[in-house]
């Protein structure tokens, strides 16, 4: 389906009351999706963190480092207060991209420090310090992780896991991960990732969406043997009550400063392929990840404009106070046919309708990485449509989702 007939068919649904509107780029992020959010109590799931201050005896006499961020909370109040206040012995925090409070800008440096509040070390993981050290972790008998994550590979939470967990086997330290559903639980889909391309979005071959919460995919990093020299990390994961991955799920939370509300998480694993290009993803807007463009698209060809700005999370986003022609998706429904897995009519049609197409991808080779390897940029400047491209996605995601099976602990989609 190209992005006309995509745009049209939403303008058909729109009459139903099903919402593809134009709408300004300066709407409120209360407007743009917050009404589906559904919180913990509403929906009775009780994460990781819950189930663990039901007994936590396990972590009353030891030594605790976290690495937690904005997402951590148990209700209104965040994990590390609630530890403190039974008296669990904290040495450490340490922080992912976009800091402990989830305000930095995604590849922003994030420094060490301490926290305001709880007068507690600050140990930024991000960076060139992905990976904590043996000073790092000195004094320390757990470290729990307990971060909201959306299912999707280049969402660089789960990078930190890995890393995380490959300190703590080298230094004899256990990882206590409190699970989180994943808003993308329910979808398995995109190609698996060529491991010459192996970074810090995208350490494992797995797909775009790997459909696991973080426990389960903490336990496919322990047994596919994925750690440094195969070692084995001392991992104990406290399940989720009451959660599957049939179930749609609405962070209470936004993960962090680019993803504000369900349709972001929703189209995220399809419109980040537009950070490793010369078109705007919509950071900068109160939109990010649901709209897109540049200011030499054909204002003809699209049906949307705006104009980035430099804000909390995106300081210097693409084309900044540029007037950008392109596409909203925002009011796309989240249970659409067209927006279940990873969507690549987006950036096929923009590609087609760049003017330049040369410099459509940029020279960094970041969008490989997205990727995963070379095979998807190679595709879509052959003109390959989005049914061939997916069809060759299908045998690795066969295997995939054999060894994903070995890890399940909630009941599958399937």
């Amino acid at each position: 389906m190209g992005m006309k007939q995509f745009i049209y068919l939403y303008s058909i649904l729109s009459i139903w009351g099903l919402g593809f509107q134009a709408c300004s780029a300066q709407e409120s992020t209360e407007k743009n999706g917050s009404s589906a959010i559904a919180t913990m109590e509403d929906r009775a799931i009780r994460m990781g963190a819950e189930v663990l201050l039901d007994d936590w005896s396990a972590i009353q006499d030891v030594h605790v480092g976290l690495l937690v961020n904005q997402t951590s909370m148990v209700g209104d109040q965040h994990l590390v207060d609630l530890l403190l206040e039974k008296g669990v012995s904290i040495g450490k925090i340490f922080a992912p991209e976009h800091g402990f409070r989830g305000d930095a800008d995604a590849g922003e440096h994030v420094k060490d420090g301490v926290d305001a509040k709880t007068r507690l070390p600050i140990v930024s993981l991000y960076g060139s310090h992905k990976k904590p050290n043996t000073e790092d972790l000195n004094g320390l008998d757990v470290v729990i992780f307990d971060i909201q994550d959306v299912g999707a590979r280049f969402y660089t939470y789960i990078s930190s896991l890995h890393y995380l967990m490959e300190a703590c086997a080298e230094n004899e330290v256990k990882v206590l991960v409190l699970d989180r559903p994943n808003p993308n639980g329910d979808l398995v889909d995109g190609n698996v990732l060529d491991m010459n391309y192996s970074s810090f979005v995208g350490k494992h071959p797995i797909p775009i969406l790997h459909g696991m919460t973080v426990g389960e995919y903490a336990q496919m990093i322990n047994g596919e043997h994925w750690l440094s020299d195969s070692i084995l990390c001392e991992l104990e994961v406290i399940s989720c009550e009451q959660y599957t991955h049939k179930d749609s799920y609405s962070l209470p939370i936004k993960p962090s400063p680019n993803l504000p509300n369900d349709r972001a998480i929703r189209s995220y694993p399809s419109t980040c392929f537009f950070e490793g290009t010369v078109i705007s993803e919509g950071r900068g807007t109160v939109k990010p990840f649901q709209v897109f463009g540049a200011p030499n698209l054909d204002v003809e060809s699209t049906s949307y404009v705006f104009v980035p700005k430099s804000m909390p999370g995106a300081k210097y986003p693409k084309f900044k106070g540029q007037e950008c022609f392109g596409f909203d998706i925002s009011h796309v429904p989240n249970d659409f046919e067209e927006q279940k897995g990873v969507n690549l009519n987006y950036l096929i049609s923009v590609y087609a309708l760049y003017p330049d197409k040369d410099k459509f991808f940029l020279e960094n080779g970041f969008f490989d990485k997205l990727a995963g390897g070379t095979q998807l940029r190679e595709d879509i400047i052959a003109g390959k449509t989005a049914e061939t491209i997916r069809a060759s996605w299908q045998d690795d995601l066969i295997a995939f989702k054999l060894i994903r099976s070995k890890y399940l602990i909630y009941l599958d989609f399937e």
